[in-house]
């Protein structure tokens, strides 16, 4: 452990989260203690959280009381997890429609706010406690720590960039606010191959010794790396994060960064960190003692795994509760359920569903899908988005709008999309009444797949 690293996690992370009014320590210690024990007692911790949690959502959140009640179910009815597994699952149009009683009525008031991107296409704006948050950030520190990824390490981020044009000020309070947590951030959105040896020559410079990037990105640096005989030594973990990360990507990106190990991580806006591979990354070690991941309608497959939609349960967020939340990803899950290492987790084989197409642009660069979601997520009046690659100058960009959806929406979203693609792209932006689902029952991002 350096020599940061032991004063940020000991000295300054105590202080700012002290002055921010923040306990995340406190369930950082709780959760790593956790982490040791059996899978009886972890899954007896989940139990009785959900239980407190069924009881607080029928007392005081409307749209789930009236849901039950409609199902004939009340919290003394909660007697197993096959209980919990019958009631109803939580959508994105329940969210939309239901927003508003699916607030606790005590705790609304001081409910904290965020936007999904919409991998599906459908942006989501959601509340949440402090409480959660803090655990939220808990759990993902705890998550990382198993990859090496520990707190105070040197850290750098391929990650999307901040849309929009923020001021000096913002942009002085980034930069201070990175450097005290020992990282440094790259916009994998500008990555373009002919300015890989920026990227490259930035990465080798800072020293990490932790990459977090979306998974598409470090890959194709990591092959231009190879490529041009170079490699970046002193990394000791990249974590691919926003797509899956295959086992035949690891090597590329192991021989291009030689020492690292490459870990895959799985979560989403709504919750966060949800599991992540530890050291011998035998699957995703699922957060199972602050979250409920359940395979919801399961199928056996011929290679042993159970495959199903994931349902997700914050056992935290009592402000906005999300009860058997469906976000459209599909998982594996091999027996036995539980871990066979001595933390007590339960694992999933691997996230199948979690993919968003690249976009190919005019000059050259391989825009990760996560670039739309992320720009449209804060964009009033965007309900739902489809974005179809014709060729690789022509973009057509399909929104269903919202009442607030208007003039300076659309010159803003035009602005930032050309500001990426280049002024060589020709952008259609149209506003239409529906956009209709795939066989799959899903909106499709982007559709087509350039060579």
């Amino acid at each position: 452990m350096s020599l940061y690293e032991h004063a940020f996690r000991h000295l300054l992370f105590p202080t700012y989260e002290s002055l921010r009014g923040r306990r995340t320590l406190g369930y950082l210690a709780e959760y790593e203690a956790n982490q040791w024990r059996s899978p009886d007692e972890i899954a007896q911790i989940q139990w009785t959280k959900l239980q407190a949690l069924v009881a607080h959502c029928w007392s005081e959140v409307p749209f789930y009381r009236a849901r039950w009640q409609a199902e004939g179910f009340e919290p003394g009815d909660l007697k197993s997890m096959q209980d919990y597994a019958r009631l109803p699952v939580l959508t994105k149009a329940d969210i939309r429609a239901h927003g508003d009683d699916l607030k606790a009525r005590s705790l609304r008031d001081g409910l904290l706010y965020k936007a999904t991107g919409g991998s599906t296409g459908e942006p989501l704006r959601f509340g949440y406690t402090r409480e959660s948050n803090d655990r939220r950030s808990a759990v993902m520190w705890r998550g990382y720590g198993w990859t090496g990824a520990r707190m105070g390490r040197r850290t750098l981020f391929l990650w999307g960039g901040a849309v929009g044009d923020p001021g000096r000020t913002t942009q002085l309070k980034e930069r201070l606010y990175h450097a005290a947590f020992h990282r440094r951030m790259l916009n994998s959105f500008l990555m373009r191959d002919d300015n890989m040896a920026a990227y490259a020559d930035a990465i080798a410079a800072y020293r990490p010794e932790v990459i977090v990037a979306y998974v598409d990105p470090i890959v194709r640096l990591s092959k231009w790396l190879l490529a041009q005989g170079r490699s970046i030594p002193g990394v000791v973990s990249v974590l691919g994060a926003a797509e899956a990360l295959h086992d035949f990507q690891r090597p590329i990106i192991e021989a291009a960064f030689p020492g690292a190990r490459a870990y895959n991580t799985y979560g989403c806006r709504e919750f966060m960190l949800i599991a992540c591979e530890a050291e011998d990354r035998d699957g995703l070690l699922i957060n199972a003692d602050h979250l409920v991941v359940e395979l919801a309608d399961a199928t056996q497959a011929g290679d042993g795994n159970e495959t199903g939609e994931l349902a997700i349960t914050d056992l935290h967020n009592l402000g906005m509760p999300f009860i058997r939340y469906v976000n459209g990803d599909v998982a594996s899950r091999k027996a036995p359920w539980h871990s066979t290492g001595r933390r007590g987790l339960p694992r999933l084989s691997r996230i199948e569903g979690r993919r968003l197409d690249a976009i190919r642009t005019p000059d050259g660069r391989v825009l990760p899908g996560e670039f739309f979601p992320h720009m449209l997520k804060d964009v009033a009046g965007v309900r739902r988005f489809q974005v179809v690659q014709d060729s690789l100058e022509r973009f057509t960009l399909n929104i269903v709008p919202g009442p607030e959806f208007g003039v300076e929406q659309e010159a803003y979203v035009r602005r930032e999309v050309s500001k990426v693609l280049g002024d060589d792209a020709s952008l259609d932006l149209q506003r239409v009444d529906d956009i209709p689902l795939t066989a799959s029952g899903k909106l499709r991002v982007t559709v087509s797949r350039l060579p």
